[in-house]
């Protein structure tokens, strides 16, 4: 997240004097509710506002529709906005919308799963709201690819566009679509984004 004044980004980032374990982080986000974190990949602390009320009701509408077609599809599980995942760059990231097929998650050790999990989800989704920037948005999505994510989705309420970020290829923008098909990974996933757009 960042903070705007007179249009001018002022990223809120803190760096500990020494790193945090993951312990310790889990901790400081618990203790500093209900602000969300993420903690880049130098251990430096990303702040992230509540989101305006109108922008979680569009990432609620698209975690619902994630999550229902994970449970009926049964290759992988739906993760929300709270999941923390410790990527390959030993940054603890969370999207609006994750997906982690079985097959990856249960090969983790039991311990794995109940800390920040060290694995990358196979899909995300951001929604982007009135409080957040586009550029910072697109850099996480390109940071979910770089990191194992095979597909990733920008969901932009505001331009009414998708951005559908894939390995070792260029964004694919897409403007007032009605929908977006799931591939890869999710295929047969289908988000009606009529609700989204309002």
């Amino acid at each position: 997240m960042a903070l705007a004044l007179n249009s001018i980004e002022l990223p809120v980032r803190l760096l500990p004097d020494m790193p945090m374990t993951d312990e310790e982080f889990l901790l400081f986000c618990a203790a500093n509710e209900p602000l969300r974190f993420e903690r880049d990949t130098n251990g430096e602390i990303i702040v992230m506002s509540p989101v305006w009320t109108e922008g979680a009701g569009r990432e609620s509408d698209v975690g619902t529709e994630l999550a229902i077609w994970a449970r009926s599809d049964g290759r992988g599980r739906y993760y929300g906005p709270n999941a923390g995942f410790k990527l390959p760059d030993n940054s603890v990231r969370a999207a609006d919308a994750h997906w982690v097929s079985w097959a990856r998650w249960n090969a983790l050790a039991p311990e794995q799963r109940a800390e920040f999990a060290r694995i990358c989800p196979d899909f995300v989704i951001e929604v982007r709201s009135e409080s957040d920037r586009l550029r910072p948005l697109q850099e996480k999505m390109n940071m979910w690819i770089a990191n194992g994510a095979e597909l990733a989705w920008l969901i932009d309420p505001i331009d009414k566009a998708v951005t559908v970020y894939r390995p070792g290829a260029q964004p694919e923008h897409h403007s007032n679509p009605t929908s977006v098909q799931g591939t890869g990974p999710i295929a047969g996933f289908e988000l009606v984004l009529a609700r989204v757009w309002g």
